[in-house]
């Protein structure tokens, strides 16, 4: 599977967490539409099928990320 470069995938989880604190989701339809884009990317950026799993595969491939930390999966 290709890898999106760290870069690329810290700016899009950034954007993404950025979106959804500002409630994009319940906004505008631009609004809405970008915070799909960036989710689909992400999915297919890190080989997921939903926005959850793909930030935290794209939060584990990121520089500094501690390989057995599991503190971002829900119990």
């Amino acid at each position: 599977m290709l890898m999106a470069h760290p870069a690329v995938l810290r700016n899009m989880v950034e954007q993404y967490d950025a979106l959804r604190i500002l409630h994009a989701d319940h906004g505008s339809p631009g609004g809405r539409r970008r915070m799909d884009d960036i989710a689909f990317t992400l999915c297919v950026s890190t080989g997921t099928r939903d926005i959850d799993a793909a930030l935290i595969v794209a939060r584990h491939q990121l520089p500094g990320a501690r390989p057995y930390d599991d503190s971002l999966v829900p119990a």
